[in-house]
């Protein structure tokens, strides 16, 4: 990994001529993201987000923190203690130059130690799960990591609305594909390529069927105005 994900936070936090980031994946054309967006603000943030940062109580873990938004508003706004997790150097770097007590370069899947009241993966947060078949390894290990009682907040699209209808009304999914929500993204960043990787898009009930099945509850909390939806997973 290049980490141009990081980089890119790392220039914008540093006034280094940061650039917008480009994306591209499997089933879309390139895409431009402003940096900027990482770094919003509570108000700035969709209602999923907002609602997400609501309910978070106790002791919290953030995975995927990229530039900390999300735990900086915990933590200075709501005085909580946060953990936050990401596997990007320098966005855990700029995560502490902006004042985050506690963040580490760290996969969740390697996570040890200590257990939470609630656990945040945000923004698409099944999409490390990167495949369907990854599922039941992801949330063995999300429950491993909660207190008694405690809760996972996640949230994802069903990007089903993004494929072409056929004649009879059906959606045409390339039968490579085991499952449509499963992606392969690209990530270009001042001319250079981030390695492709996998990311994934969970439907509700498909998120609801590999929780139940690995023990958790699981409950539709909202849903915003692009098919993304919020849910709560609990012991």
């Amino acid at each position: 990994m290049k980490d141009l994900f990081g980089k890119a936070i790392f220039d914008f936090q540093t006034n280094n001529k940061p650039e917008d980031i480009i994306t591209e994946t499997s089933i879309s054309e390139e895409d431009e993201m402003s940096v900027e967006y990482l770094f919003r603000s509570y108000n700035e943030m969709p209602q999923i987000e907002q609602k997400a940062l609501q309910l978070a109580k106790g002791k919290i873990l953030d995975v995927g923190c990229g530039a900390g938004s999300h735990a900086l508003s915990l933590q200075n706004e709501r005085n909580l203690e946060v953990t936050a997790i990401d596997i990007s150097e320098k966005a855990v770097e700029t995560c502490k130059l902006r004042g985050l007590k506690s963040v580490e370069v760290k996969n969740i899947l390697d996570f040890e130690g200590e257990k939470f009241d609630t656990i945040l993966l945000l923004m698409n947060g099944t999409g490390i799960f990167g495949k369907l078949k990854n599922c039941n390894i992801y949330l063995s290990k999300l429950k491993s990591l909660l207190n008694l009682g405690g809760q996972i907040l996640i949230d994802s699209s069903d990007i089903i609305y993004m494929f072409d209808e056929d004649e009879d009304g059906g959606k045409w999914i390339p039968s490579e594909n085991d499952y449509y929500g499963e992606l392969v993204f690209n990530i270009s960043y001042k001319g250079e390529k981030e390695e492709p990787f996998d990311w994934l898009y969970l439907d509700y009930n498909t998120l609801q069927n590999a929780a139940i099945a690995n023990g958790l509850n699981c409950e539709l909390i909202t849903e915003g105005e692009h098919f993304d939806y919020l849910a709560r997973l609990s012991i």
